[in-house]
């Protein structure tokens, strides 16, 4: 090319050699090491001087089929949503000023007891709303995953869908279309982000 040509001749003219002969040599060697006739490297850890990958075991095959099922990526999500829950819970009940007041006597101060009490009663709440709802969405999306045989963002959508209709359809029809719609377009907003 004229970048090689020239780039041969600059480098020919700086060692002080002959510009037809030094360009000849460095544009033989521009084949060699990035044109046409460049030979292919095999990228195998081994041959790159990388320690070769040992053979697993059949009890680490089997761990890792067991790490990948619906089931272990359900409970995973199940623990997860029930930590996040409840940690969310006992924040919103420590920002929430009616926490421990008897609504028979409002006059009345609660006890730190009392406050402890409801804070670890509303995080309780919402640890086991998350966990089941957690749950319910990895494995729905587990299930759809395996069934399409595809990893895309669509996957989580129809889990959303799926996840949402189920948790608002026991307040009626209208409830499980509204639940499926704003989940789902919940869980496109989330791909969306983190792709």
């Amino acid at each position: 090319s004229k970048y090689t040509l020239n780039t041969g001749t600059v480098l020919a003219m700086s060692i002080g050699s002959s510009p037809d002969g030094g360009q000849l040599q460095y544009s033989l060697i521009l084949e060699h090491l990035i044109g046409d006739r460049r030979q292919a490297k095999e990228l195998n850890p081994a041959v790159m001087g990388g320690l070769p990958s040992p053979h697993k075991s059949d009890e680490q095959k089997m761990m890792e089929q067991g790490m990948e099922s619906c089931a272990f990526k359900a409970l995973l999500a199940c623990v997860g949503g029930f930590v996040l829950g409840g940690a969310f819970g006992v924040f919103t009940a420590g920002i929430d000023s009616n926490v421990g007041f008897d609504p028979k006597d409002p006059m009345r101060t609660p006890t730190a007891r009392e406050v402890l009490r409801d804070m670890g009663q509303r995080g309780m709440s919402y640890a086991k709303n998350f966990a089941i709802v957690g749950a319910m969405f990895s494995c729905t999306e587990c299930i759809i995953e395996s069934h399409r045989g595809k990893s895309d963002w669509k996957n989580a959508v129809y889990s959303g869908c799926v996840t949402g209709g189920a948790i608002g359809f026991r307040a009626g029809l209208k409830a499980g279309v509204l639940g499926c719609g704003g989940f789902a377009a919940f869980s496109a907003a989330i791909e969306y982000y983190l792709r």
